[in-house]
């Protein structure tokens, strides 16, 4: 998927950089934890953690969520989100300000199947899981597993966001480095103060 995108397209400057302290983070699962912050439908700040997946586009990134979330509801209602991205062992920090799209299983969702058939078995489980936030049934269903064959859920999205306003803090220089690309000023280097 993001090989043949960005082959397409250059990647904006912030890119190597932000590949770069992932790599550093080396197989640490939190290098693909994300936090996504949305408006909840009462006017209040949500925060929560979720998966890298994937580059869709140079300046697109994909995530996985599910339909029966709050967080889609408020996605439709106000798709500005930003993101934070910690790298705690390259000790860099990346805020990404973007638009979320998400994208339904429909006949044609061929990225969110490709998406479903990564993960594995023991990933797929929670979408076989009850709705999230309701409350708790110790009698599940809980499946630890779900088959490679199993239909991709309907109530899985493709969580897309297209970023306009990307930010890194790098933690190790002094005075610490910061600096600000916008796809306004097609991705221009800004410095600015930590």
């Amino acid at each position: 998927m993001s090989t043949e995108m960005d082959a397409e397209q250059p990647l904006p400057p912030w890119r190597p950089l932000l590949t770069a302290a992932r790599k550093r983070e080396g197989r640490l699962p939190g290098g693909r934890w994300l936090q996504l912050a949305t408006l909840s439908v009462h006017g209040y700040p949500r925060v929560r953690t979720l998966v890298f997946r994937d580059w869709s586009a140079a300046a697109t990134l994909d995530l996985l969520t599910d339909a029966r979330s709050e967080k889609c509801l408020e996605i439709e209602r106000t798709p500005e989100v930003e993101l934070c991205w910690l790298f705690r062992k390259a000790r860099e920090q990346f805020r990404l300000r973007g638009t979320a799209t998400l994208i339904a299983p429909t006949g044609d969702s061929v990225d969110l199947d490709q998406h479903w058939k990564r993960l594995p078995a023991s990933g797929r489980s929670v979408w076989a899981w009850p709705p999230p936030g309701d409350p708790f049934d110790p009698q599940g269903p809980w499946p630890q597993e779900v088959s490679d064959d199993a239909a991709t859920p309907e109530h899985l999205r493709l969580l897309r966001i297209s970023l306009h306003l990307v930010e890194q803090l790098d933690l190790k220089p002094h005075p610490h480095l910061r600096r600000l690309w916008t796809s306004s000023r097609q991705w221009q280097e800004q410095r600015i103060n930590p």
